[in-house]
């Protein structure tokens, strides 16, 4: 049986603007099974990413709470979460195997290892030959996998994910859904993944959580039934894949009906 690894029970979240309270957030309450994928979707500014900030201790709940692993989450991160941000994050002065070795580094592995394993990211992102290059002389794709590097490299037993393919074109954003969808398939960690794409959502996610507009509420939790392994591509094609984004943006549609009425 399937453990939670991801507890969120009740959270709400009010920013304070000077004299001015937005609530972001309201009633927020969701499991996240261990090795699950799940995305979460919604109107631009329904706090979405908001959820993934409070998962990752980036920011405090106005109220309610997370558990990860049956620990609450704190004001320090959970040391088995990695974290995926919607910009690539890559720092520019450091070479691509010297950006996915920063984890390593912080952590203390000896230097044999964390060739070892910066070698074994650079194989899976297919970045060989690219080593000693500065980001600057790479395309916005490329940046992202070795952001996306940084983070597994490390092995985190949990993902989260903040809308990490946004910026690209669609070609090269179906080319990461592929390969995301084969390293997942071979590690398995636990995900979460945000994203405004609802073809992304049924793309990659066993579960989608659609959003209400702000304050963000869950309007549904989506089961969402194609087989693995997926065709990113082929899987465009098909009836039951069509079938899901008409019942699911039946929901999500709403949201923005509301906004535009």
């Amino acid at each position: 049986m399937s453990r939670v690894r991801i507890a969120i029970r009740d959270l709400s979240k009010t920013f304070v603007q000077g004299p001015r309270e937005v609530p972001a957030v309201s009633a927020v309450s969701f499991d996240v099974q261990d090795r699950e994928f799940v995305a979460v979707v919604g109107p631009s500014g329904c706090g979405k990413s908001t959820i993934l900030n409070m998962i990752g201790s980036l920011i405090a709940p106005t109220s309610g709470e997370i558990l990860v692993d049956g620990t609450r989450v704190g004001a320090r991160p959970a040391p088995q979460i990695g974290y995926v941000f919607q910009k690539d994050t890559v720092f520019p002065w450091r070479t691509v195997e010297r950006n996915i070795a920063l984890g390593l580094e912080y952590r203390g592995l000896g230097r044999a290892e964390v060739v070892a394993r910066v070698k074994e990211a650079v194989e899976l992102a297919g970045l060989e030959g690219f080593e000693e290059a500065f980001p600057a002389t790479l395309s916005g794709g490329m940046r992202q996998r070795v952001a996306l590097m940084r983070s597994l490299v490390v092995n985190p037993e949990i993902l989260l994910m903040d809308e990490p393919f946004g910026a690209l074109d669609t070609h090269t954003k179906l080319n990461l859904h592929a390969e995301l969808l084969g390293l997942w398939g071979s590690r398995q960690q636990t995900v979460v993944f945000v994203t405004h794409d609802l073809s992304e959502a049924i793309t990659l996610a066993d579960r989608i959580v659609v959003m209400t507009r702000r304050p963000g509420r869950i309007k549904l939790v989506y089961d969402v039934k194609l087989p693995r392994p997926r065709d990113v591509i082929a899987l465009r094609e098909s009836a039951e894949y069509l079938r899901e984004y008409g019942e699911i943006w039946h929901a999500l549609g709403e949201e923005f009906q509301e906004r535009l009425g």
